[in-house]
């Protein structure tokens, strides 16, 4: 789930943002390539639109002309990364498709340099970076909904399984354990929090509850 309602069907999700080509394509990526690499080594408080400038080999008035601050370049930062076209994993288990699912998102939170991390404590700091922040995590967890909707299918989950709130319980552990509480990666963390969530998914943990209007 690289750097979060009912499922979707398949293929209604939008299409990826369409960005220009040519050389004004060349020039954003190596702006946003010298953000992560800035970013990885010297952090949020190291991070200026000048150093960015120079290690991308631009004139710093591009950058402050397309992006203007730190944070419009860590806000592009992660709305580039949901121009890809990252799907969830689809191993034909519920369970599989969750241990796969956490064991990238440890991947990605141990990874050095500590790119990810480094994006999320960022959104803290920038309000920008925060509402991008947002925006990414509402675009994986929409594409991973597809995960629940097919254990559904397969009779793994009872219907109306809450996929959001199935989704954050078996990804949560990984947050908390790596982020906040800054642990040694376990690489059995990802296949327990996956089980977990699985087993109470099983047992009608995430079905939403009748409204009133169905009693």
């Amino acid at each position: 789930m690289t750097t979060p309602t009912d499922p979707e069907p398949e293929g209604t999700r939008p299409p990826p943002r369409r960005r220009p080509g040519g050389r004004t394509a060349r020039v954003r990526k190596q702006v946003l390539d010298a953000v992560l690499a800035e970013l990885g080594e010297h952090g949020y408080d190291g991070l200026t639109t000048d150093t960015v400038a120079a290690r991308a080999g631009v004139h710093r008035t591009t950058v402050y002309r397309r992006w203007g601050d730190v944070g419009g370049l860590l806000a592009d930062v992660l709305d580039a990364a949901s121009d890809d076209d990252w799907q969830p994993p689809d191993t034909g288990s519920l369970e599989g498709d969750l241990a796969s699912l956490n064991q990238e998102i440890q991947a990605a939170l141990t990874a050095q340099p500590p790119i990810v991390t480094a994006l999320i404590a960022a959104s803290f700091r920038s309000e920008k970076a925060a509402h991008a922040q947002q925006r990414l995590w509402e675009d994986r967890y929409a594409r991973c909904e597809i995960t629940v909707s097919r254990a559904v299918r397969r009779g793994e989950l009872p219907p109306q399984t809450d996929a959001r709130r199935l989704l954050l319980a078996a990804t949560a552990p990984l947050y908390h354990q790596l982020v906040l509480l800054r642990t040694p990666p376990d690489p059995r963390l990802p296949g327990h929090a996956a089980r977990t969530a699985t087993l109470a998914a099983a047992a009608g943990a995430f079905v939403e509850p009748p409204s009133a209007g169905d009693t």
